[in-house]
């Protein structure tokens, strides 16, 4: 018998968790932002601003002595923007122009009545505030208690809960972790899963040589199952906050967990992973940030959303009305910017239950610039992220029963804009649950907590970045161009397991198909590629010419085929096959290059 979990209304109607319950998350802030004329061409130093096109800017600077507030740029020093306009102005020219945005800092309780005021001032176009931004998170079971109710560095609100401490090393005489693998679903073959099984039999599979920065709030950084591929923080200072570390320690566990016989296994695990806190920099120079950190083909994850208009701009602890972030428009300039310079960034489409069609996303907010036009309708210029939104697992995952497989969840936004779905309930990763320790392991050692419940569109997002970092590494072992923010998004949406109705939730509603890698490869490696049994092969150990690197050469199909630079464990592997007798080496080939291998005899 299953447990149906998800409430008839959602989030919006009765609060994400089985009972009802809401939740927030602690520090999530204002940001108050000031867009400048162009015309003005405002340079804000560290005393005051002036303007590099003689514009009077006097009344300005008293503004903000009297206020006592500080205006920065937003993206960093004016000048370098500007030099760089050219560089990441894209194809059709239209990349946002991120030296007129700052942000103020001070004053931010007092964010609304600031923004009316400087809006009215010479050299200011308009201003804005932006809702607190928080993970995308649903409540899994129980009934989790608000962060305004404890103390704000509470660890665990569970009466009895342990006490975490110095959770970098396992306890002395702590049990070995179990393989908790048979419970990732998401890993299996398509429709079930994204076949990430199959992806790391293929050259690149396992995400080689990408890069994937993931933006929120915190992580636990020590944990027993993130060791191989993680590089810490990047960029800002991670929240104090056990709710915010336990989000971003399943984030990275779905997409890079350590390949191993313990716990779990990331979808690309040879990806290299870094993270990115928010704070105090905020979330469009955060994107930017991490952008200009990543070379054409890496990717940005973006796992926060904040308040939309439907309740306008209300913090709720069910999260109804949330929405992705490129609806603002500092944050759309700074996801367009990475997209145009070759990164690819996926964001989470929001747990609001809205559709991103409805009329209220054209309404420009009276405080956004004229030229802001709804990122979520697809006749404007997108900003080129992909969005994702939750979908069902199949029903029975873990015993419970969220509809059919691959429907829209009750809570996810959906739209037009959305390009792909991921797994939105039942996701087992590293982590706790939510502000308490592990519900699939526990116990007194945070680095060793795992959940079976990871959810939101927030679980779905990186299980996307996975499937695309894996994608990624095997176009690069191909010799072949990763993917660009555009192909991606449209590899997305013509390959994959389709989307299914659910009673009230049909398919029109769309939030995507869940990425199948092995159909993907077929759309995106070149049409020449053939395939064969190896029937000979030469290791050349010592390559001639000699400024060839070393090779494996493998004879499929009538001619030889090479495999430049193959690692210890694939020669050890074709060695052992033909000195068996019996080999069965199955080679994936485009011209004269081996684009992949596998060997099973």
């Amino acid at each position: 018998m299953t447990d149906q979990v998800e409430p008839a209304g959602g989030p919006g109607a009765s609060g994400p968790g089985p009972d009802g319950a809401g939740f927030t998350y602690r520090a999530a802030e204002q940001e108050l932002i000031v867009v400048a004329r162009p015309e003005a061409r405002l340079r804000a130093g560290t005393a005051d601003v002036r303007s590099a096109a003689g514009s009077d800017v006097s009344a300005l600077n008293m503004f903000l002595t009297d206020e006592q507030l500080a205006l920065e740029p937003l993206f960093g020093n004016e000048e370098r923007l500007r030099s760089a306009v050219h560089e990441n102005a894209g194809a059709d020219g239209s990349v946002p122009d991120l030296a007129l945005f700052y942000r103020v800092r001070g004053g931010e309780s007092r964010a609304q009545e600031l923004r009316s005021r400087m809006a009215a001032l010479p050299g200011i176009d308009t201003a804005y505030v932006k809702p607190g931004a928080v993970p995308a998170s649903i409540g899994a079971t129980g009934r989790p208690q608000a962060p305004s109710q404890r103390g704000p560095d509470a660890q665990a609100t569970r009466p009895g809960a342990p006490d975490i401490g110095d959770s970098t090393r396992r306890k002395e005489g702590a049990p070995v972790t179990p393989d908790f693998t048979g419970r990732q679903g998401y890993l299996r073959p398509a429709p079930e899963g994204v076949d990430a099984h199959w992806a790391w039999q293929r050259l690149g599979g396992s995400g080689e040589g990408v890069t994937v920065i993931d933006i929120e709030g915190a992580w636990q950084l020590g944990h027993e199952d993130l060791t191989g591929k993680l590089a810490g923080v990047v960029i800002g200072t991670p929240i104090q906050d056990l709710a915010w570390r336990n989000h971003g320690t399943a984030v990275i566990g779905v997409i890079g967990g350590d390949r191993n016989y313990v716990g779990i296994n990331g979808i690309a695990p040879e990806s290299m992973t870094a993270t990115a806190s928010f704070q105090p920099l905020g979330t469009a120079a955060t994107i930017h940030a991490a952008a200009e950190r990543l070379g054409p083909g890496d990717i940005v994850l973006i796992e926060l959303h904040r308040p939309g208009p439907r309740f306008d701009f209300e913090s709720r602890d069910d999260q109804k009305g949330y929405i992705a972030l490129e609806w603002w428009p500092d944050d759309y300039a700074a996801i367009r910017h990475a997209t145009a310079k070759g990164v690819i960034v996926v964001g989470a489409a929001g747990n609001g239950a809205e559709s991103l069609d409805d009329a209220v996303y054209e309404r420009r907010p009276d405080e956004f610039p004229e030229s802001w036009r709804n990122p979520f309708n697809p006749s404007n210029q997108p900003s080129g992220a992909v969005l994702v939104g939750a979908g069902a697992p199949p029903p029975g995952t873990h015993g419970r029963d969220h509809g059919p497989d691959r429907s829209r969840l009750a809570f996810s936004n959906y739209g037009a804009r959305l390009d792909a779905q991921g797994w939105g309930r039942e996701t087992t990763t590293t982590g706790g649950s939510w502000n308490q320790p592990g519900d699939l392991q526990g116990g007194s050692d945070e680095i060793a907590w795992y959940t079976d419940t990871f959810s939101g569109t927030s679980s779905a997002s990186p299980v996307v970045v996975g499937a695309l970092a894996c994608l990624q590494g095997m176009l690069k072992a191909a010799g072949q161009q990763p993917m660009t923010p555009e192909r991606a998004r449209a590899m997305l949406r013509s390959t994959g397991s389709p989307q299914q109705d659910a009673p009230g939730r049909p398919a029109t509603q769309r939030i995507g198909n869940r990425p199948d890698i092995k159909s993907a490869v077929t759309n995106l490696l070149p049409s020449a590629v053939g395939s064969g049994r190896a029937e000979r092969y030469w290791d050349e150990l010592l390559p001639y010419p000699p400024e060839l690197p070393p090779r494996l050469r493998l004879f499929v199909a009538g001619e030889w085929r090479n495999l430049n630079n193959p690692s210890p464990d694939i020669r050890q592997a074709v060695h052992a096959a033909f000195a068996g007798g019996h080999p069965d080496v199955r080679v994936w080939f485009s011209d004269d290059e081996v684009v992949g291998l596998v060997v099973t005899g």
